[in-house]
């Protein structure tokens, strides 16, 4: 991860404890931050607007003081952020993102773009439709990979365990090639499949070998095991077996399935994204 850039995407809300740990975290390895802080404005109250005879459009009061209360906290985070980059000799920069919530996918997808890894900060999660926004911007419309349940960051600069939830499938695949520095600097990554399909077009007799003898070739230090999930939620069975064996983060692509399929049903990805007891890297 050295000389990467990583993006951390925190809301008006966010500890700066918490934030102080990444930094310090990002400092030592070393690589660069981009903050992108994140704010949504009240949805405009368009029927509620007032059109008095032979005057002007009226807006409600209650929605302008509403906006401004939120730009004020946003202006009063940032200046707090910028302190902190400053207290802790870090390159790098804040941007503010302040939108109504419908629109913030697209706003921080050319963000994560120019980044090598994106943070969600746990303090995002207390809004779900928000939280929703933005980690389908970073999943479906940029390229890089985005962990979840990391508040020191710790697993970007040595992850001593690391369980790669292994599939012979595109997206499995990007997020293997995507956490490959992370997987590097692990001191053990275990290819785990859940009821894997032994298919000898597919993924051969013995699935997760071939992955297994191109990450070592990386220096990484390889093992393979095989679970039946016996009828359990694959999710689950992943996030069990990851406590098993002590891993520091989990490896998984995301959404093999449409994402209105996984809103509808669920699903292994909306499992691991709803979960914050194991820290996860996902890409799509």
């Amino acid at each position: 991860m050295k000389n990467s850039t990583i993006l951390i995407a925190v809301g008006k809300d966010a500890p700066l404890d918490d934030l102080a740990r990444k930094l310090e975290t990002i400092r030592a390895i070393p690589a660069r931050v981009d903050i992108l802080l994140v704010g949504v404005v009240p949805h405009f109250p368009y029927y509620e607007i007032g059109a008095p005879p032979y005057g002007t459009t009226v807006t409600p009061p209650e929605w302008q003081d509403a906006l401004s209360e939120t730009k004020t906290a946003l202006k009063a985070k940032q200046d707090e952020i910028e302190t902190l980059l400053q207290q802790h000799d870090i390159d790098g920069g804040i941007s503010v993102i302040s939108a109504d919530a419908s629109q913030v996918s697209d706003i921080i997808a050319p963000h994560a773009m120019l980044c090598d890894i994106a943070l969600v900060s746990e303090d995002l999660r207390e809004t779900d439709f928000l939280f929703a926004q933005i980690t389908h911007g970073i999943l479906f419309r940029s390229p890089v990979g985005m962990i979840l349940n990391a508040p020191d960051t710790q697993v970007l600069a040595q992850s001593k365990r690391v369980f790669v939830a292994w599939n012979p499938e595109l997206h499995a695949a990007r997020a293997v090639h995507q956490a490959l520095p992370i997987l590097r600097q692990a001191e053990e990554v275990t290819i785990g499949m859940v009821d894997p399909v032994m298919r000898t077009y597919r993924a051969g007799e013995d699935p997760g070998v071939d992955l297994a003898k191109w990450l070592s070739g990386h220096g990484c230090k390889v093992t393979i095991q095989q679970y039946p999930s016996g009828g359990r939620d694959i999710g689950r069975s992943i996030l069990d077996r990851s406590k098993e064996i002590g891993a520091d983060l989990v490896v998984m692509g995301a959404y093999s399935h449409s994402r209105a399929r996984q809103a509808v049903f669920g699903g292994t990805t909306r499992t691991m994204i709803e979960q914050t007891e194991q820290a996860v890297f996902l890409a799509h």
